[in-house]
């Protein structure tokens, strides 16, 4: 990866970290989870209003590293207005990219491959995918709780 594609990179994690999209307490929401990383204490709520087969809205609350909340943002702008079906298998991507060590077809995930870089660092791998995994356990089972541990 080039040096200006890295620091391209970098301005927009740092953007989503200090100006995070969706971040809001949804009154309507149908499904909620909760998740934690004990390892750095990232915290966040992600909350979902899906109806139709739609994720018609997705917003989090939580405070934590950058990574864990620029993830989070970037996470709920992806994922607004696609079908429960296309949102399963862009977190199933996203999580292949960031646990799997070949390249993969990461350009296809737009802004989320910015993300692509903490695959070097196990440690942070846990802070760029707890938004995601707790997004999957309110999908699958609303209001539930999730650990990265």
């Amino acid at each position: 990866m080039s040096m200006d594609l890295r620091e391209l990179y970098q301005e927009i994690i740092i953007d989503h970290n200090r100006n995070p999209r969706n971040h809001h307490i949804m009154e309507d929401a149908t499904a909620t989870a909760n998740g934690y990383n004990p390892l750095c204490g990232d915290k966040l709520t992600v909350y979902l209003n899906v109806a139709d087969g739609l994720v018609k809205d997705i917003s989090f609350v939580g405070c934590g590293c950058a990574i864990s909340q620029a993830s989070a943002s970037l996470m709920t702008s992806a994922l607004q207005g696609k079908s429960v079906e296309e949102a399963r298998t862009l977190y199933e991507r996203f999580h292949v990219l960031l646990t799997h060590s070949e390249e993969g077809d990461w350009r296809s995930l737009d802004k989320l491959a910015v993300l692509a870089g903490v695959r070097a660092y196990p440690a942070r791998v846990k802070c760029a995918t707890l938004a995601w995994h707790t997004f999957n356990a309110a999908l699958n089972k609303p209001d539930s709780v999730v650990s990265t541990e």
